[in-house]
């Protein structure tokens, strides 16, 4: 039986660049492109990272509030998920709503 491969750890050291690759996206469906952005760094930092990244983010002028399609914003996404605990502080301690 072949073993399973590791599956992909993102926490580690991240620099202001790699951050800032995630500073932006496309929409193709709606989404306020800020909303894509953020939604895209939650998914692949550790919380300590997001909250840098969410700082970074807020500095460059980019919406904390930006909505998805349906109109949700960023924190009521991230706070519906069951371990989302330490990335919805990291938005809320930068004045997401």
């Amino acid at each position: 039986m072949q073993k399973k491969d590791k599956e992909k750890v993102f926490g580690g050291e991240w620099t202001e660049d790699m951050l800032r690759e995630f500073l932006t996206a496309n929409s193709y469906d709606g989404s306020d492109a800020d909303y894509i952005a953020a939604i895209r760094a939650y998914r692949y930092m550790v919380p300590e990272v997001f909250a840098d990244y969410v700082e970074l983010f807020k500095a460059e002028g980019h919406d904390l509030n930006a909505k998805n399609a349906d109109g949700v914003t960023l924190l009521q996404t991230v706070a519906s998920h069951s371990k989302s605990a330490p990335y919805a502080e990291a938005l809320k301690q930068a004045g997401a709503q």
